[in-house]
């Protein structure tokens, strides 16, 4: 074989093996690109499970929310119908008191919280001991202590701080010698504020616990 006979079968030889490499290469290239997609698949479908899964725990801790907050208005709506069907039934005359005295509802003084607060300040106690010699000389006298809060907070966390200041309330009352059976609690919340403003002076004067009579 001469020698440009011999260079033609190399060159065709070269041509032959770089073109059937060819399918090979092309072959390592796509494989990783399948791999990746496979990857970004099981990602996506992981991430969209998550999301699923948040929103499902989040729409029953909503419903959650929902329910308690119709079960609080509910017991203040009866407890409000309750409260009404009493001073249906009160005495419209005045009763005397065991010394002769006469009673009247303004004998009875509010008193007032601090800010997210359900104690019993110092000067309110000094209020409470007046009530409860008053309460002490009319024995017939049955009360209900109404609780309010300033328009800070949520409807939920409000009437619950109500309940808690107006059971303070009542509770000091009986430690003073008071029948807890003459006393009933009730929370309104933010609902009923003293003062319509929207500053502190009106909210200090809406943190308070107002002394209803229901019969004499």
């Amino acid at each position: 074989m001469g020698r440009k006979s011999f260079a033609v079968f190399v060159f065709i030889l070269c041509l032959g093996l770089i073109v059937s490499g060819c399918p090979k290469k092309a072959m390592v290239k796509e494989e990783p690109s399948a791999q990746k997609a496979v990857e970004s698949a099981a990602e996506k479908e992981k991430a969209d499970k998550l999301e699923a899964e948040r929103k499902e725990r989040e729409a029953r801790e909503r419903e959650a929310r929902e329910k308690e907050l119709a079960k609080l208005k509910e017991e203040a709506k009866k407890k409000e119908q309750e409260q009404k069907e009493f001073e249906k039934s009160l005495v419209a005359q005045k009763t005397p008191g065991i010394e002769g005295e006469v009673f009247e509802t303004k004998m009875l003084k509010r008193i007032h919280f601090d800010f997210d607060k359900y104690n019993i300040r110092p000067d309110d106690a000094e209020i409470l001991k007046q009530n409860a010699a008053v309460l002490k000389k009319f024995p017939a006298v049955k009360i209900q202590i109404e609780s309010h809060c300033d328009e800070r907070g949520t409807i939920e966390y409000n009437l619950a701080l109500g309940e808690r200041r107006a059971s303070s309330a009542k509770k000091y009352l009986v430690s003073l010698g008071i029948d807890e059976k003459r006393i009933s609690t009730i929370s309104y919340g933010e609902e009923r504020p003293l003062d319509p403003g929207h500053n502190k002076g009106a909210w200090a004067k809406n943190r308070r616990a107002e002394f209803i009579v229901l019969s004499k």
